[in-house]
């Protein structure tokens, strides 16, 4: 408890773990906030995008990632999909009286390696400790600060009957993957999450179309959630072939096994895009030409009608609703 207490516990720790890992100016000065240029800021474009998320995953280490690589890729993606560049983080953590500094320090490196890896800074954050049971040994919030380059105008309600759906890749890899991870189930599985941050895929799509009309990342609720998002906000059809929807063979035998469809089970390193027919081809090139985006694929298209509707092509031929998750499938899943 000590170590939440705002005394030389907590000093130390945060000098030996965040300061050391995070390792940037802003934070080193250890003020209460982060002093950021505004000037430097309006160089990169003329908006400011702010974002934040709580992450709460069970368990914190998985095939593919951990909490502290998901707390920083979520919010970099939160940014990236609305076209903003990713700058700065916060990083706030509560923790459970016992958990082991091992585990925190392992977090933390985590977090500090995937944040160097797309170019933003965590410049300050808070800690706290609570008694042992009042928490399940870590939950961490991440707010993210962005700018917006001048002429993107992504938004949710900005399809256009005519346009293409596309997405970067296979879907369902993390919330197959935490099953498999829980143990519970005695699944035995080598599907790895597909956590990662995607502003560095997003920015080379841009490059190439920057009408790109919505973009948004499939986290809780899947592909089937953003889609019915974008349909509600546009009042138009989005229609999927499900043969063109790409989906790993061990995914599909999860699902097919738990029960759960795929459509509507969690991502962390997948975006459902809507863009012109026109640039179709040269933007799924792009996507394939980056790692994170070699299996992308056209999964559907967007239609004047039925209003506000998200209809799959079954692979047997018919037509099938996607309606708006209800419940949850599978709970604390980022």
């Amino acid at each position: 408890m000590a170590h939440g207490s705002g005394g030389k516990a907590m000093k130390d720790l945060i000098d030996a773990i965040f300061v050391e890992q995070f390792d940037n100016d802003e934070l080193a000065k250890l003020e209460d906030q982060a002093r950021i240029s505004i000037a430097d800021l309006s160089k990169i474009g003329d908006r400011l995008a702010f974002t934040t998320d709580s992450y709460v995953v069970y368990p914190l280490f998985f095939a593919g990632g951990d909490i502290g690589k998901l707390a920083v890729a979520g919010t970099v993606n939160d940014l990236a999909v609305g076209g903003a560049t990713p700058l700065y983080l916060t990083c706030s953590l509560i923790l459970e009286e016992g958990l082991a500094v091992v585990d925190l320090r392992r977090v933390i490196v985590s977090m500090a390696q995937t944040a160097r890896a797309c170019g933003v800074s965590i410049v300050t954050g808070d800690t706290k400790v609570v008694e042992r049971g009042s928490a399940d040994k870590m939950f961490i919030n991440t707010a993210g600060v962005g700018v917006i380059k001048v002429g993107t105008a992504i938004s949710a309600a900005a399809a256009r009957a005519g346009d293409v759906i596309l997405v970067n890749g296979s879907i369902g890899d993390h919330g197959a993957a935490i099953v498999a991870s829980r143990g519970d189930l005695a699944i035995e599985s080598d599907i790895e999450s597909d956590c990662r941050p995607l502003s560095d895929l997003i920015s080379n799509m841009l490059a190439v179309c920057p009408d790109i009309r919505s973009m948004r990342d499939a986290t809780r609720g899947g592909i089937a959630t953003v889609l019915n998002e974008f349909a509600s906000a546009s009042k138009l059809c989005f229609k999927l072939d499900e043969r063109s929807v790409p989906l790993k063979s061990e995914v599909r035998g999860i699902c097919e096994i738990l029960g759960l469809d795929p459509f509507y089970l969690a991502n962390e390193g997948k975006i459902v895009v809507v863009a012109p027919a026109s640039a179709a081809q040269s933007l799924l090139q792009c996507m394939r030409a980056h790692p994170d985006g070699r299996d992308a694929a056209i999964i559907g298209e967007v239609l004047p009608a039925p209003e506000s509707m998200v209809i799959v092509k079954t692979i047997f031929g018919g037509e099938k609703i996607l309606d708006m998750l209800v419940g949850d499938q599978l709970p604390r899943i980022c």
